[in-house]
């Protein structure tokens, strides 16, 4: 926020100097989506929430309808807040609407290679189907053994220290080791490992520095992309420490496998099999970038992972039927697998519940047109911004009625089957830029809920006195959004799971 404090106090200087020149706006054959009055140059950034811009978004789609337009410093954004228009634009005009603006400040970060901000064409379908031979969903399931042993992993790790810092690293060690394992084949040596911490820290700029909104200025003004990044203060200011930490992780890891691969000590891997094989469609550079991009996925996916736990904390009486539909369906000597998913619906609608109920990404990664179109007598240009906001979706009160309450049973029909798959909820995107990783993020989500439920009861934990220390939900604030540290306790319901998952963890 002082960024943009100080940054927007600079510019309108300069905007009061050549504000005629810029606010010149091009004239459209049919009017664009209605929105709140822009000021000047500046636009609606001073109305606008910059922490939170999908607050203002929602708020502004209750007055302006489910579709609008907002004008930050020069710069036209098309705001979806229906899923029913995200699907009719997204998906049935897809060819119009997969590929992406340019963010000044992803190149600025050293991000270029980023999968998710590739515009439209052959690169990114090279990318792609690298991420569809390792993740699509008949592989995902196969890496069931995996899910299983690092789910168990997290439960000894919790019911050994439920510390509030210690709960975002132990969420954070299963998600990463997970996606390191299939990627590089590298068993993360716990929250302290290095490359893992490195990752975290990687996603964690580049959720506060990729923005469309914040990327706005660097458009307008050009010039700042050549000023020293201190100068901007903030998130903005690390953006030299994101270019190193990229670097860094686009080579070290690589370089390790191939290094293995040469002496046949390699494990099983996506860069281990790419370096065995000879391939025509993709080098090192392409291999190199996708297998980074899994590292965005940690943070999203610990993000959801955390959510879960503060649902569980907040809402015992959902914890205690999920638990008994496990109870029910798995016998109370065996742990939950992937095999059980089919016959446990309600689990699958608390997972389903928790992205809904705190989007991890609540306006998604931005679209942009790759021509004009026109939509219920809108007119939507050529090269528009476009962000579909998993927000209001999400607080629809005509889809979802008291949408701020956590309620599992809104996703299943009344004779209890489940109204949707996980992989299609809107939080995992739409149209051609779905998430690729949807299969393998579910499977992974699913086996760690699973089995938390299957032998720990999560509770409010207790200060020095004994009193309850009451939890509210609270949250970071960026691209994508996770739990504030919040405490809770965890407790062993079932003495015989618990035994069985530490049988298996001393066997490894």
């Amino acid at each position: 926020m002082m960024l943009f404090t100080y940054a927007l106090g600079a510019l309108c200087i300069v905007a009061l100097v050549v504000a005629s020149g810029l606010t010149h706006r091009r004239v459209y054959p049919l009017p664009l989506p209605p929105g709140p009055r822009p000021l000047p140059f500046l636009g609606n950034v001073l109305q606008l929430d910059t922490k939170r811009p999908w607050l203002t978004y929602t708020a502004w789609g209750k007055t302006y309808g489910k579709i609008i337009c907002s004008r930050i410093l020069g710069i036209d954004f098309i705001i979806i807040n229906s899923e029913t228009i995200a699907r009719e634009l997204l998906e049935k005009r897809s060819a119009n609407y997969s590929t992406r603006p340019v963010i000044p400040t992803n190149k600025l970060a050293g991000l270029d290679f980023n999968t998710v901000f590739l515009p439209y064409g052959e690169t990114l379908r090279q990318h792609r189907k690298i991420f569809h031979q390792a993740l699509r969903a008949e592989v995902s399931v196969s890496y069931h053994e995996m899910y299983s042993r690092y789910a168990s992993e997290l439960v000894i790790n919790l019911l050994g220290d439920a510390a509030s810092d210690l709960l975002q690293q132990h969420t954070l060690t299963y998600t990463g080791s997970l996606i390191m394992a299939v990627t590089y084949g590298h068993h993360a040596r716990g929250h302290e490992d290095p490359f893992l911490t490195r990752a975290y820290e990687f996603a964690d700029i580049g959720k506060h520095i990729l923005s469309p909104e914040r990327a706005a200025m660097f458009t307008s003004f050009p010039f700042l992309t050549k000023l020293p990044f201190w100068c901007f203060g903030g998130a903005l200011s690390l953006m030299g420490r994101s270019r190193e930490l990229a670097q860094q992780l686009l080579n070290e890891p690589f370089n390790e496998v191939k290094a293995q691969v040469a002496n046949g000590t390699a494990s099983r891997s996506l860069v281990a099999d790419f370096l065995s094989q000879a391939h025509d469609d993709a080098d090192e550079d392409t291999m190199k970038a996708v297998s980074l991009m899994g590292y965005p996925a940690v943070e999203t996916s610990t993000s959801v992972l955390q959510i879960f736990l503060l649902a569980m904390v907040l809402y015992p009486d959902v914890q205690a039927r999920a638990r008994a539909e496990i109870d029910q369906v798995v016998r109370r000597d065996k742990m939950p697998c992937l095999d059980d998913r089919a016959s446990l619906p309600y689990l699958d609608a608390v997972l389903c519940e928790v992205l809904r109920w705190y989007p991890v990404a609540p306006l998604g990664a931005p679209h942009a047109t790759s021509n004009d179109d026109v939509y219920d007598g809108y007119f939507i240009p050529k090269g528009m911004i476009v962000m579909v906001n998993q927000w209001a979706m999400s607080r629809d009160e005509d889809i979802f009625p008291d949408a701020s309450c956590f309620d599992p049973s809104r996703h299943l029909t009344v004779d209890g089957k489940l109204k949707d798959s996980f992989v299609n909820h809107f939080a995992f995107g739409h149209g051609r830029r779905i998430c690729p990783g949807r299969w393998f993020a579910e499977n992974g989500l699913w086996t760690a809920a699973a089995t938390i439920l299957a032998v720990l009861r999560i509770d409010h934990a207790k200060d020095s006195n004994g009193n309850r220390i009451e939890v509210k939900p609270e949250f970071t604030t960026g691209m994508a959004i996770r739990p504030k540290p919040f405490h809770c306790s965890f407790e062993s319901v079932n003495t015989t799971r618990e035994g069985h998952i530490r049988a298996m963890m001393n066997s490894k």
